[in-house]
């Protein structure tokens, strides 16, 4: 069995779509852990009120097909859910479901998820996030299938299988995660014992069109014409970060995922079905940045102990790290941002924000949500410089 299998596809015509499907699951164990009867949950990425050809959800098109499938297989059931961005209720998920096109997934078959209850998860073997609250319909599924879309992502760099799991976090307590893990690395590894925790039998990356710049809302579409699969969320990953030319090291969950020994030290040592090299992504705009502080001490005053290292990387990363910046000329002054800020860094003043850069901790949860894509993840001239 490959770790991870891809493959093209070329468009979102239905067929095109099903034998894709087909043609990646195969070496991955297709779809042989469904048994007749099951309930099979999808988690989507639903992040916000995007319609399909926006490329910041999974393709309904897709999901309809993978429902089509799974039905064939045996399953009795199939829900498609997520916690989007904002209140998690009925009222608002169902906008969401009617912005993105889910409604046509009904239509093969597949269920909305309708239950918005919330649990709480004692987690003793997960590394940051021992506790944690998620979205009660998971506990109604007898197994998961991860289906996210593979995005460029200002805080973690990519969005893809690993990133798609902090949709079981209710939408209303997603700020309170950002505030409580500010540090990348700490926020990627609670991202990781999620992964953990729910198990997903499958992952599913929706490379058809991606989006790259300004992601994951308010990017750019990318037709990339692939999909991709694998048994596990992080070696998924570790390929679709090679295919927007990424490394390990330039992703914060799939650090956390090689401190754990979930994926090898490079995409070269993992067994790939598919030519990966033919759906390269070249011209990927994407914003890179290292939040790690040994990586600023080691760039600049080589590995081993310095007792000078630790601080001199903490004033690199400062200087160094993207922010979220505002841009006055498409701004609405709707005041969004403001209010979904978790460290309440954000100030309207006549009707445009200010952000207060001593509170920021540069979750990008402005530039995520902002409805009208005026806050940008912006480099900082001496980290693009560096880059040259």
């Amino acid at each position: 069995m490959a770790d991870v299998s891809i493959v093209s596809c070329p468009s979102y015509e239905p067929e095109v779509c099903r034998q894709a499907l087909l043609q990646a699951l195969a070496p991955v164990g297709g779809l042989g852990f469904v048994r007749p009867g099951m309930r099979v949950g999808i988690k989507a990425n639903l992040v916000s009120f995007m319609k399909p050809e926006a490329a910041a959800t999974t393709h309904p098109v897709l999901l309809s097909e993978l429902t089509k499938l799974l039905k064939e297989q045996g399953a009795a059931s199939v829900v498609i859910g997520d916690s989007p961005g904002g209140l998690y209720t009925a009222a608002y998920v169902k906008n969401v479901y009617r912005a993105a096109g889910m409604h046509e997934t009904e239509k093969a078959g597949a269920e909305l998820n309708m239950d918005f209850s919330q649990k709480e998860a004692d987690n003793p073997e997960g590394k940051i996030a021992r506790r944690f609250t998620y979205t009660g319909w998971l506990d109604g599924c007898d197994v998961l299938i991860d289906f996210c879309k593979l995005k460029s992502h200002a805080m973690m760099s990519m969005s893809a299988a690993a990133k798609n799991m902090f949709g079981t976090i209710p939408g209303t307590l997603k700020p309170e995660y950002h505030y409580k893990y500010p540090n990348a690395a700490d926020f990627a590894r609670m991202i990781v014992d999620l992964d953990e925790y729910f198990k997903p039998a499958l992952s599913i990356a929706d490379g058809v069109v991606g989006m790259d710049g300004n992601g994951p809302t308010m990017g750019d579409p990318k037709p990339m014409g692939v999909l991709a699969a694998s048994r596990s969320p992080h070696m998924l990953d570790l390929a679709c970060a090679r295919l927007i030319g990424l490394k390990r090291q330039d992703v914060p969950t799939l650090e956390a995922a090689y401190e754990r020994g979930l994926i090898p030290e490079s995409w070269e040592r993992l067994d790939i079905s598919g030519d990966i090299d033919s759906f390269l992504v070249p011209d990927f705009a994407h914003i890179g940045q290292k939040n790690d502080v040994v990586f600023f001490g080691d760039m600049l005053l080589g590995r081993g102990k310095n007792p000078f290292k630790k601080a001199l990387g903490k004033v690199m990363q400062k200087a160094l790290r993207s922010r979220p910046v505002p841009d006055g000329s498409s701004c609405v002054g709707c005041g969004q941002c403001a209010q979904i800020c978790p460290a309440k860094a954000i100030e309207m003043r006549d009707k445009l924000p200010h952000i207060d850069r001593g509170k920021c901790i540069q979750c990008f949860c402005c530039q995520e949500f902002c409805p009208k894509g005026a806050m940008k993840a912006v480099r900082p001239v001496i980290a693009r410089m560096l880059n040259r």
